[in-house]
């Protein structure tokens, strides 16, 4: 009991920890320049508490998933990404995500593990992301800052906010322009579909 005490504590100080910085391995606050996002002060503070809560929750049952699946928060909205080694720990994940009080939607993009997987595939995927995070850096129309990307076996995952139908475009068209990519999955929501905007 008292191990289970202090196992807890520990998580929560380094939880807390990795908050005060601007990136973390559980993708906390990561992607979105909070100067720059257009969800009010009190939605980035629900989305903060729901993506720390589920943090927490992954990691008490199993250490591995701090360092293997990330998770954001926008809008109420989770998105899972990274890798599990079977599909029953998706799964489980996944319904994690639905139990997360203010949840409005998950979406699971956590893949399965490969046997043949090794550091060469990494790389190249470390080499998709950085590519096109220097194009949408470089693009003008695109606010660079309010995007999150994941690459996984060359399918590239983009999470975020786009303040118009062309910036989201925009991005979509930069992502597939870039050599290798097998398929761009993007999650990107316009500022007009924030729940705040529909009261």
């Amino acid at each position: 009991m008292i191990r289970k005490i202090k196992s807890l504590l520990i998580l929560s100080l380094l939880i807390f920890l990795l908050s005060c910085s601007t990136k973390s391995p559980m993708g906390a606050f990561r992607g979105i320049d909070i100067g720059l996002d257009p969800r009010t002060i009190g939605m980035q503070i629900d989305d903060g508490l729901m993506q720390k809560n589920l943090v927490a929750r992954i990691s008490l049952i199993e250490k591995k998933y701090f360092l293997d699946i990330q998770v954001e928060v926008l809008d109420g909205r989770i998105f899972l990404t990274g890798k599990a080694d079977e599909p029953e720990e998706k799964l489980k994940l996944t319904k994690m995500a639905w139990e997360t009080k203010g949840v409005r939607t998950a979406l699971n993009a956590i893949e399965i593990r490969g046997k043949n997987e090794g550091f060469r595939q990494k790389a190249g995927d470390v080499l998709l992301t950085s590519q096109l995070r220097a194009a949408i850096i470089f693009n003008k129309s695109i606010n660079s800052r309010n995007y999150t990307l994941e690459t996984i076996n060359k399918k590239i995952y983009i999470f975020g906010i786009a303040y118009s139908e062309e910036e989201r475009a925009e991005v979509i068209k930069e992502a597939e322009e870039i050599h290798n990519v097998k398929e761009v999955i993007p999650s990107i929501y316009l500022v007009d579909d924030l729940s705040r905007n529909k009261l």
